[in-house]
Order: C-alpha cells, then sequence, then structure tokens
C-alpha cells in the first residue's frame, strides 16, 4: 500500500528549510511518498516530492501532515487538514509551541515513528463563528485556539450572552471565546485559566473590561456564546486564530458554538520529550519552578 504525507514548513527561516529538506529525505528513503504545498516547493528544492496547491483539499490524499514551525504555522496547516480530516503532527522550531507534538532535537525520532506507524490521533475541539449584522451574514468561519471581538480604536460597548440570555455589559478591549486548546494561547495572556486539552468546555474571557464582574468563565461546549456590540460603538474587528480578520460594524452580532469538526493532532509513542502528560508540558514550555517536589510516597 502506498503511503502518502504532506509536508508543511515555515519557509521564511532558514533552520526550518533545512530541516523540512532531512524530513522529505528520510520519508522517501521509507519508500513513502513526500507531496509539498506548491508555495513551498522552491525552498525546499528537492526533485523529488509532488507539489499540491495550497488549498483545503491539499492533504486529502496524505496519511499524515507533517509542520515544521511555531504555532502559527500549525494553526495554518490546520486550515489544510481539517477538512480532510488529516492528523497534524507538529514539529516546533518556534518559541512555546504549545501545539506541537515534537521538538527539533527529536526530529529524526519523530519522522521515524511515522514511518512505523507509532503513532495515535486525539481530536481537538473547534468553534464556528458566525457574524451578523440585521441579518446579512458577515463572517461565518471557525478557529481551533479562540475567537476574539476586539476594538480598532476607542473602547468596544458589548453585551456578552450565553445560551439566549445577557449575561453583563462590558466597555472593553475585546472578548475572547476560546478553546481548551486555545486555553494557553491569547485567553492565558488575558488573565483565562488553563485547561487540560481533554476537557470539552468553551471559555469566555474578557480584555481589560471596565466592570466589577468580569472574570474568565468556563461554560458548558454545548451552549452557545455570544458578543453583541452596541450599535453606540466604534467598529470592531474578529479576528480567528490571529489569521482570519473581519471588520464588525457597530450593531453586529457574533455567535460562537462548538464547531462541526475537529482538528485531529498526531501523538507519538516513545518520544521521551513529546509523548508527556499535559502537566509536564506546562512545565516545561513556562520553565515552572518545581524544585522540591517529591512525589507521591510509596508504601
Amino acid at each position: 500500500m502506498n503511503r502518502t504525507v504532506l509536508v508543511a514548513v515555515h519557509t521564511g527561516r532558514d533552520a526550518a528549510v533545512e530541516s523540512a529538506r532531512l524530513v522529505v529525505d528520510r520519508l522517501i528513503d521509507a519508500d513513502i511518498t513526500v507531496m509539498v504545498l506548491d508555495s513551498e516547493a522552491g525552498e525546499i528544492g528537492s526533485a523529488r516530492v509532488e507539489a499540491v496547491p495550497c488549498d483545503p483539499g491539499a492533504a486529502k490524499e496524505a496519511e499524515v501532515m507533517i509542520v515544521l514551525g511555531g504555532d502559527g504555522t500549525l494553526l495554518r496547516a490546520a486550515e489544510l487538514a481539517r477538512p480532510a480530516g488529516t492528523p497534524l503532527l507538529g514539529v516546533n522550531l518556534g518559541h512555546v509551541g504549545f501545539l506541537a507534538e515534537a521538538e527539533v532535537a527529536d526530529l529524526a525520532t519523530a519522522v521515524d515513528s511515522v514511518v512505523a506507524g507509532r503513532y495515535d490521533v486525539e481530536e481537538r475541539m473547534t468553534v464556528d463563528v458566525v457574524a451578523r449584522m440585521n441579518g446579512q451574514v458577515l463572517a461565518d468561519t471557525w478557529a481551533l485556539n479562540e475567537v476574539t471581538v476586539e476594538k480598532q480604536e476607542r473602547l468596544l460597548e458589548v453585551v456578552a450572552e450565553i445560551d439566549g440570555r445577557p449575561l453583563s455589559r462590558w466597555g472593553c478591549d475585546g472578548v475572547i471565546c476560546a478553546t481548551p486548546t486555545g486555553s494557553t494561547a491569547y485567553a492565558f495572556s488575558a488573565g483565562g485559566p488553563i485547561v487540560w486539552p481533554e476537557v470539552e468546555a468553551l471559555l469566555m474571557v474578557p480584555i481589560s473590561a471596565h466592570a466589577l464582574f468580569a472574570k474568565p468563565l468556563v461554560i458548558s461546549p454545548r451552549s452557545t456564546l455570544a458578543v453583541e456590540i452596541l450599535p453606540d460603538t466604534p467598529c470592531g474587528v474578529l479576528w480567528c486564530d490571529g489569521r482570519r480578520r473581519f471588520e464588525l460594524p457597530p450593531g453586529t452580532r457574533v455567535e460562537v458554538r462548538r464547531g462541526a469538526e475537529p482538528v485531529r493532532l498526531a501523538r507519538l509513542h516513545g518520544v521521551e520529550s513529546t509523548g508527556a502528560p499535559f502537566t509536564d508540558r506546562l512545565v516545561a514550555k513556562f520553565e515552572l519552578p518545581v524544585q522540591g517536589w517529591r512525589g507521591r510516597v510509596r508504601p
């Protein structure tokens, strides 16, 4: 059976392109067909790969998509992999890299695990978002990490809603609606809680709200969250994963609910630094102090 892997890379970094070439060569030497995005084929410069268009059908034939870069590169790759249900395997070449499964030091081991089929696939919850004004749809899209309604210039006046009931009015810089995966991203920077990936929940986090009740909220994944921009307030902007941007005139209503399609992530077997519990990932990524920990006392 012919196996195919799609490789995507942050071509703006020489080290990432060099790593991509190593991945391509290692996969091809294992008799695996390698596809790369046509926009990246020239940088990778291998005549042994198949270039495919950078569109939602790119990952359709791939068993897995190996992504070399930071979380931004992986979020870009998720736009291609999600429609096909293709799992993503991130190799971190950035800074924090919470979405990545492997660090660059483990690159060879990670590729060998893919060749040997030593990986599992887990599904990460997404959110679907629709923005409407007077019945007209201004945006209909999705996000893996978060959806944010943000000010452009002056303070936004918004009303937050949960399951069709008004919650509170905020004068604020914006509101974040995040997934557990996104709880370590923008929502965390805005003071939201960290939620373990296996917990199914939605988060709503006000950004610099001028209100007594403006705490982060953890909400049922079956709920519908809404943010209404009041008519007598400046225009806002909708961001999805910090990648897709939509203008929001005053009076716009933004609804967020659990996504119909998850993003699938590959999890490796036997890679010490990556197949770790989420707690260990937090300690490593945030360099948390754990000196003095003794662990459970064994009888």
